[in-house]
């Protein structure tokens, strides 16, 4: 039954949008706990609507994290970690890892980040963009998070491309492009060892510019910052033109909530529908920030044409 504040209450939880495109709290629930499966469908159906969902004050372990995963999918095994992760639970990344990431190619991390983030919008993305199967969704919770700083903003891709005029819809949803691990990376003087690891295990996927949701039917402006290398079939002029246009139409204001983490806090997104900006407000503040991630094993994304997305290197699916 929906409130008049929107405030939907269905199978004993209370489900409470906090943006008009995108986002929801969910509230009644303990993630701890044995969920029935009236429960989980509803967070489900919740995560489809509302595309991230955020529930407060939860006591998950690591344990606890996966077995909460796997009531909605086959949680990811990486084959690489960092030493943050616990080795005991290969399905969980400790996102303290990513502080490591400029040590091991000679560089600090805020160094390595401005690298990777040189415009205003290349931060957005999704987990793991420039595979072949993207993941389909993302579970993160907060162990420790700064008295300020480190938020987390999330897009509506579907809201952004109904937010087109038909013209343009109608345009860039027979479009492919390339997504590769590493674009935009702006290299140091000299010899730059990110760039020879880049090279030495490139990822990159044709994808198509416009998917298909596999639950939900709608479609998804399937862009980001990070992995975007180029709109297969037009000129680099042209491709770059485009593609700031859309990736500025996707991160507009009205299609995006941003979350405040605390101690305890769970976001719960779909990765086929949304991306994301990771917070770089924070690198200078001298307070941990300790996230632990599961992610959900994905599908091949298919476009409007029915054809599926294509493998370039380095990736095949199911393969991590």
């Amino acid at each position: 039954m929906e409130q008049a504040d929107g405030t939907e209450e269905t199978a004993g939880i209370e489900v409470k949008p906090v943006a008009g495109h995108i986002g929801a709290e969910i509230t009644g629930v303990d993630l701890t706990g044995e969920l029935d499966d009236g429960v989980v469908a509803a967070i489900r159906a919740a995560v489809l609507r509302w595309k991230v969902v955020f529930f407060r004050g939860q006591r998950l372990d690591h344990a606890g994290h996966v077995a909460f995963a796997r009531r909605f999918g086959e949680p990811v095994v990486l084959r690489r970690r960092g030493s943050a992760s616990p080795a005991d639970f290969p399905e969980i990344e400790t996102t303290a890892d990513r502080l490591e990431l400029g040590g091991k190619f000679g560089m600090e991390h805020d160094e390595w980040l401005r690298r990777r983030r040189h415009t205003l919008l290349r931060g957005w993305h999704c987990d793991h963009g420039a595979r072949i199967d993207p993941p389909a969704a993302t579970i993160l919770r907060a162990e420790t998070v700064p008295p300020y700083g480190g938020d987390t903003t999330w897009s509506n891709l579907v809201a952004a491309y109904a937010g087109l005029s038909g013209p343009v819809r109608e345009f860039v949803a027979g479009l492919r492009a390339e997504h590769r691990l590493g674009v935009g990376y702006q290299p140091r003087p000299g010899d730059d060892a990110y760039v020879r690891h880049l090279l030495d295990h490139q990822v990159a996927s044709l994808h198509p510019l416009v998917r298909v949701h596999p639950e939900t039917g709608e479609r998804v402006l399937y862009v980001n910052g990070y992995y975007v290398e180029q709109i297969a079939g037009l000129s680099r002029a042209e491709s770059r033109a485009i593609f700031d246009m859309l990736l500025e139409q996707a991160v507009r204001p009205e299609y995006t909530v941003r979350f405040r983490w605390e101690p305890g806090s769970v976001a719960f997104w779909d990765n086929r529908a949304t991306i994301h900006l990771a917070p770089s407000d924070n690198a200078h503040l001298d307070f941990p920030r300790i996230m632990h991630r599961v992610m959900l094993a994905g599908d091949v994304p298919v476009g409007v044409d029915g054809k599926p997305s294509e493998p370039v290197t380095g990736t095949a699916p199911g393969r991590w």
